[in-house]
């Protein structure tokens, strides 16, 4: 038995919840579907009752040869635009009640008319019954990523999953291959057919690409060991970080401060808050319906993400910040990096300086966004 599988099995044994191993890659390809059907064949030989909930092959031989022998928990079909479709059967999940069930494709979005949106939601369900999940995913899924992923590949994901949920596995493996490795499986026709892998290497698999996305997934694995590093084996003196992220209701740079803290708060394993001063000025009777419905999206996003959002309605922006930061406890501040044309219009750089200054004084950190 491997002793990844054997690890695994030990977790099994502690806990009557549910425990959460997910498989994570650079890329599709990598062989994280291979690596769980593996594992399920070691638990089986261990008497472990493991059982596939969902699987997804893409008709890669090896892939198909290694599902042969694990027993399958039928999928649901269901009529949908014309065409009927199969989907996870999560009710018939929860009923047969394996030890094990493998759930691939964690960022998938479920059929309209399913009891969950999302498949990481359905994931969330089976955890809660007491039933442990092996999943799987690619790193370009991870929300907090998803700029990150867009400027790498020029690829809007839309598919995507919370940081939160990673938080919660207790074991995230990298399926590591060099880029080279992962070319020559494209090229030799292991990963899709043959009709598709030029379009492959000339858009996604480009080898700049995926050396990015590596590095992106070797650390995000890494951060994920720290993480549990740090809550198992606290020091007496350990201080906990609490992040507060401070935003405006500008669309774009508020978007892009609540995924930065995010990043923040997931590698230091922290909470962390959304702070929204509401000025008289922009009071939902005078604030543009735009403006708003972006509001509303950013807060929503920051909740997704594991963040608390909170609105204070204060003229005085500083202020509104430093008795937040003050009564909660906050160990750093992230804000937006200022655009002098609008802070000139409205009042001026003062309030950055002297919200600098007091949070200086208290010994805060404050982390400048660009």
């Amino acid at each position: 038995m491997s002793s990844s599988a054997k690890q695994f099995l030990e977790l099994i044994q502690k806990s009557k919840k549910g425990k959460f191993k997910i498989y994570i890659g650079m890329s599709a390809g990598v062989g994280k579907t291979f690596r769980m059907l593996q594992e399920a064949h070691a638990l089986l030989r261990n008497g472990i009752d493991v059982k596939i909930g969902y699987i997804e092959t893409h008709g890669r031989e090896e892939t198909v040869a290694l599902v042969d022998g694990i027993p399958e928990i039928a999928r649901r079909s269901s009529f949908y635009k014309g065409k009927n479709l199969e989907e996870m059967d999560l009710q018939a999940i929860i009923n047969t009640h394996p030890e094990v069930v493998l759930v691939d494709e964690l960022a998938h979005t479920n059929i309209e008319g399913s009891k969950n949106k999302k498949r990481w939601q359905d994931v969330l369900e089976i955890l809660d019954n007491g039933i442990n999940v092996i999943s799987a995913m690619n790193i370009q899924h991870i929300e907090s990523l998803n700029e990150e992923v867009k400027k790498i590949t020029g690829i809007e994901v839309s598919e995507r999953v919370p940081d939160k949920i990673l938080a919660l596995a207790d074991e995230v493996v990298n399926i590591d291959l060099t880029a080279d490795e992962l070319l020559t499986r494209l090229k030799e026709g292991k990963i899709y057919k043959k009709e598709k892998i030029q379009t492959a290497l000339n858009n996604f698999f480009q080898s700049g690409h995926i050396l990015q996305l590596r590095e992106l997934a070797l650390k995000e694995v890494a951060t994920h060991v720290e993480r549990k590093v740090e809550t198992e084996i606290k020091t007496e003196n350990f201080k906990p970080i609490k992040f507060l992220a401070c935003i405006s209701s500008n669309e774009k740079i508020a978007k892009n401060i609540i995924r930065k803290t995010a990043r923040l708060a997931s590698y230091y394993n922290s909470p962390w808050t959304v702070l929204y001063i509401q000025r008289p000025s922009e009071n939902p009777e005078k604030i543009a319906l735009d403006k708003q419905r972006y509001l509303i999206n950013n807060f929503n996003l920051a909740q997704e993400l594991g963040a608390k959002v909170i609105r204070i309605k204060e003229s005085s922006v500083h202020k509104g910040i430093l008795d937040y930061v003050i009564q909660h406890n906050i160990t750093t501040v992230c804000i937006g990096k200022p655009h002098a044309h609008f802070l000139q219009r409205i009042f001026g750089y003062s309030w950055i300086y002297t919200l600098m200054n007091r949070l200086n004084e208290r010994q805060i950190d404050i982390i400048i966004l660009s």
